[in-house]
């Protein structure tokens, strides 16, 4: 098990990508310490490991409220004595374009999707410093390195997540600190009904997915988990500062 005796977090791990993302780290050995500010989902991906013989325990965890989200990190590092993974995968969809979008939705989109980013790695860098080592993989977007119709507040946050990630990268590596981001594409989860509601529907996004994707179809989840766990653990010792676009070649058109 490659990620044996590893501590790690997962915030937004109730459901989609950061359940598989937990649950694959779990699978591999990781003690997993799921955020969600869903209690019953989080509980539901903590159910889902232990039935599979790992480890995880559930803290229910807004993590665009600044205290509650250093309490908890900070309390993991009491627990365990380790923080060894940082998974910054919550996030939020915000449809809209400049003209329309609300100004409380992107300011949601920003703090949820970009400063619980950087609040989250802020708080955990100290225990990564001190032992010398740390992974921390932020949950950008394929929107993060191009246009998406009309969901500025969306888009906008994830290139900052990746210029943020870059930073954060170049800054830590002499401390043996790995920060790396996720670009997942088109993923079939709950996550994408903003950008289903301004299409018009399920028919419109399934024909934009065909036209869109060179290979035509959604990601499952398990797809975007084993680049995740590519990402955190040994396997990828050599790689910090990158984004791994998982999008079935939509990017290269």
């Amino acid at each position: 098990m490659i990620l044996k005796d590893k501590l790690a977090i997962v915030t937004g791990a109730g459901s989609g990508i950061g359940r598989a993302g937990a649950a694959i780290m779990a699978r591999e050995g990781a003690t997993v310490i799921v955020f969600d500010r869903d209690q019953k989902s989080g509980n539901e991906t903590v159910e889902l490991i232990l039935g599979n013989g790992g480890r995880a325990e559930s803290r229910c965890v807004d993590v665009t409220d600044d205290a509650a989200l250093t309490s908890a990190i900070c309390s993991v590092h009491d627990a365990y004595g380790r923080i060894d993974i940082l998974h910054n995968h919550a996030g939020a969809q915000v449809e809209g374009n400049l003209e329309d979008v609300r100004i409380e939705g992107f300011d949601r989109s920003w703090n949820l999707n970009v400063r619980a980013h950087f609040l989250a790695a802020r708080t955990v860098m100290p225990y990564m410093k001190a032992a010398g080592s740390g992974v921390i993989l932020n949950t950008s977007s394929s929107s993060g390195v191009l246009y998406d119709r009309e969901m500025i507040a969306y888009t906008t946050t994830k290139h900052a997540v990746i210029a943020m990630t870059r930073q954060m990268a170049g800054d830590y590596a002499k401390f043996g600190i790995r920060v790396n981001a996720l670009c997942p594409g088109w993923v079939d989860t709950p996550f994408n009904e903003p950008f289903i509601r301004q299409l018009g529907g399920r028919a419109a996004i399934e024909a934009y997915v065909r036209d869109k994707v060179p290979m035509g179809r959604w990601a499952d989840v398990a797809e975007i988990a084993e680049p995740i766990l590519f990402l955190v653990s040994h396997r990828s010792s050599y790689v910090t500062g990158q984004i791994l676009v998982c999008d079935g070649g939509e990017t290269v058109v």
